[in-house]
């Protein structure tokens, strides 16, 4: 089954299934795989820290990386997923108005995701971050497969 991550939502698949994500920009995509039991996850989080509207962080976690990552592990547990064979990629955390951003999301972005994963004692097992150009993520729960397409470009993470 094909399934659609949009803005500030996260999906979870089992075997055979793929989830997209489209317009990563400064948004972070992050895949999390478990190549035994087979299932994996995909957030496309917006802003890095719940703590500017805990009101819409409870309505909609994966709308922010603190809590949305958090929320993403705990689904894969949930399914039977182990730390120790988790597989993790990202994907975004760009600037796609280049250097006159202000706010620099992006990068706060990738800040927040490194400094959850490095509390939990996780890695990133590969990542394509930065930049200016928007990426569409294909992620294959069956192997784990990454396929990151930005402009006419296309390579696997």
């Amino acid at each position: 089954m094909r399934h659609v991550v949009q803005v500030g939502d996260m999906k979870v698949g089992m075997n055979g299934d793929v989830v997209v994500t489209h317009a990563l920009g400064s948004c972070l995509g992050l895949m999390v795989h478990d190549p035994v039991a087979r299932i994996g996850g995909l957030l496309h989080a917006m802003l890095p820290l719940s703590k500017i509207n805990p009101q819409k962080a409870e309505v909609n976690p994966y709308m922010f990386v603190d809590t949305g990552v958090v929320k993403l592990f705990k689904e894969i547990y949930r399914l039977g997923g182990k730390k120790s064979r988790l597989v993790v990629k990202a994907a975004g955390c760009g600037r796609p108005m280049g250097n006159n951003e202000m706010f620099k999301i992006g990068e706060r972005n990738y800040t927040v995701l490194k400094k959850l994963l490095w509390k939990n004692n996780i890695l990133l097992d590969a990542e394509d971050v930065g930049g200016t150009v928007s990426r569409t993520v294909h992620f294959h729960i069956s192997n784990g497969k990454t396929v990151i397409k930005s402009g006419q470009q296309e390579c696997e993470l």
